[in-house]
């Protein structure tokens, strides 16, 4: 079944940014696109795996291309990307198991190595024989895993500020895999780091007030992200096992690697790691940004993807 054709799915009944309404007035979204991509709702979807439902948006025609979210961003992150790819692919964002408004159940394995096999088993519900994967994050590693187990299913390979290596866990997050940790641990001691990093940098230019941004935050406020945040965390692997270099240096693909010049949650020297195993790769700084770069940089994220995924 190819990807042009029709998958029974569940209608979400109510789609927005919290399950609710939008969680702010859409004076609050910057650009059309972004205001556009909240209310088309139509496009959200539901298929079940394993007997869970995944939820995931889709939008556009033609080509295929994969958007995987890293921890703490359901598929609410790629909004600000996904109406320009739309232009000119068919895009599918899913919510990985745990996430956003796919099933959060209490005893599932949401590992980077599980969430690679959803994946695979999401674009066989579809009829995805193979597709672009631009992935962010812990999404990052699911898409190497996938690259590397299954190279036949990508075509073009993103990643962006991605774990690899022994980047994963990072010290902000240790605390979450101890057992018996609780969800009173705020989000403005997860985002610290970066949020300071964040306030020197940019409030020079006015542009922010120290604090995460109201988007990100908001999604685990306001969809139990929060709640959910502690199995994610104390079921990852301590290392991405796709990320040994005697595997990633075989990797076909055409690799494009986005990173940001100040993250401080996956440091720019595995960026250049990446370059260095990967044949055929090329990397991207992204200056003046952070982890969340989608968040600061949409319209030029969104242009290295159209020129990397529009080569031939």
């Amino acid at each position: 079944m190819g990807y042009g054709n029709k998958v029974l799915v569940e209608p979400s009944q109510q789609a927005s940014l919290d399950g609710r309404k939008l969680a702010q007035p859409a004076s609050h979204y910057t650009k059309s696109k972004e205001v556009l991509f909240i209310m088309k709702q139509s496009n959200h979807h539901v298929v079940r795996i394993d007997g869970h439902r995944i939820a995931y948006n889709q939008e556009g025609e033609d080509r295929p291309v994969l958007l995987i979210h890293g921890i703490l961003t359901p598929n609410l992150f790629w909004r600000t990307i996904m109406p320009e790819l739309a232009s000119t692919h068919r895009v599918f964002a899913p919510d990985l198991l745990n996430y956003g408004k796919s099933d959060k159940p209490a005893d599932a394995n949401v590992s980077i190595e599980a969430q690679n096999r959803l994946i695979v088993k999401f674009m066989d519900q579809l009829g995805l024989k193979s597709a672009d994967i631009v992935a962010h994050a812990i999404g990052g590693g699911v898409a190497q895993l996938i690259a590397v187990n299954h190279p036949e299913r990508v075509r073009k390979l993103v990643l962006i500020d991605a774990v690899c290596f022994d980047s994963w866990p990072i010290p902000e997050f240790l605390p979450l895999q101890k057992a018996g940790v609780g969800v009173s641990m705020s989000l403005a001691a997860l985002f610290e780091n970066d949020a300071r990093v964040h306030a020197a940098r940019r409030s020079q230019q006015g542009r922010h007030d120290g604090r995460p941004h109201r988007p990100l935050s908001g999604a685990l406020v306001d969809r139990g992200g929060k709640e959910s945040l502690v199995p994610q965390c104390s079921a990852v692997e301590s290392r991405v096992q796709a990320g040994d270099c005697c595997e990633l240096k075989h990797l076909p693909h055409q690799t494009l690697i986005l990173w940001a010049e100040h993250d401080v949650f996956q440091k720019p020297t595995y960026a250049l790691e990446l370059k260095q195993t990967i044949p055929h790769a090329e990397l991207i700084w992204i200056k003046d940004a952070g982890h969340w770069l989608m968040e600061e940089k949409p319209e030029e994220i969104s242009g290295h993807l159209s020129t990397f995924l529009g080569r031939q």
